[in-house]
């Protein structure tokens, strides 16, 4: 991934100064320095990119880069006080092929030279929380997501109809010309209807036909209509006349 570059802080005015080299463990002293005739004067930048820091000293115009400060630690070499200002600094600079030069640096008001120290401490502050989260293991057991054996959940679903309506997933069967099975009741005498064509009951099942039947079931059936028709003539014919 890539990390892009930050700017944490700009000063638009800072002074340069040769320095000589120190004369004791006692540290630097602006004093020492020739104050009314900086070397160079531009603006200061501040970068950071990931957990790198750097002082970037630049023309004020065309933004060119005069010196470089990598910064690895603050407080540290890289960056020291002088023993006799807060205003002055000693910067240890890095070109490009590793090679390194102290040079002292000046702002012309103490809030300038405040605010450099406190977005170096709160840079330092941060990358301290980052190592040490990343250095922290995984507090607590893993959650356990999964179904335990014989374990079911239960999910209620509503299906919308076409009119807009709600109902429950499982479909109910309606009797009657609704939309149902349509199937018919059974007879009230709990006993089904012989199919077309089968014999009463009590009769045989295949009683077979006879074509040249007596004439006596003729007469029976003439006789029948006869008594029921008093005032049809008489005929001794079998036939009766309509």
């Amino acid at each position: 991934m890539e990390t892009y570059e930050s700017v944490l802080l700009v000063k638009p005015e800072v002074f340069v100064f040769n320095i000589p080299p120190r004369s004791s463990n006692r540290g630097y002293r602006a004093a020492d320095w020739n104050l009314a005739e900086p070397a160079w004067t531009g603006r200061m930048r501040l970068i950071s990119k990931g957990n790198e820091v750097a002082i970037k000293l630049e023309d004020k115009n065309s933004g060119e880069l005069f010196a470089k400060c990598p910064i690895d630690a603050y407080p540290g070499i890289a960056i020291e006080s002088v023993n006799d200002s807060s205003r002055y600094f000693v910067l240890r600079i890095q070109d490009d092929n590793g090679r390194t030069a102290f040079i002292g640096i000046g702002f012309g008001d103490r809030s300038d030279s405040f605010d450099l120290n406190v977005a170096l401490q709160d840079h330092f502050k941060w990358v301290k929380k980052e190592k040490q989260i990343s250095e922290e293991p995984a507090s607590g057991p893993a959650l356990d997501l999964g179904f335990k054996e014989g374990e079911t959940i239960k999910i209620n679903m509503k299906i919308t109809k076409k009119d807009g309506s709600e109902g429950n997933a499982k479909s109910k069967l309606k009797s009657g010309n609704g939309g149902g099975l349509g199937l018919l009741p059974p007879p009230p005498s709990g006993k089904l209807p012989a199919p077309p064509g089968s014999s009463p009951a009590g009769s045989p099942a295949h009683a077979p036909k006879v074509d040249n039947a007596p004439a006596e079931s003729w007469g029976e059936f003439t006789s029948a209509q006869a008594s029921a028709s008093p005032q049809a003539p008489a005929s001794n014919s079998s036939w009766v006349q309509f």
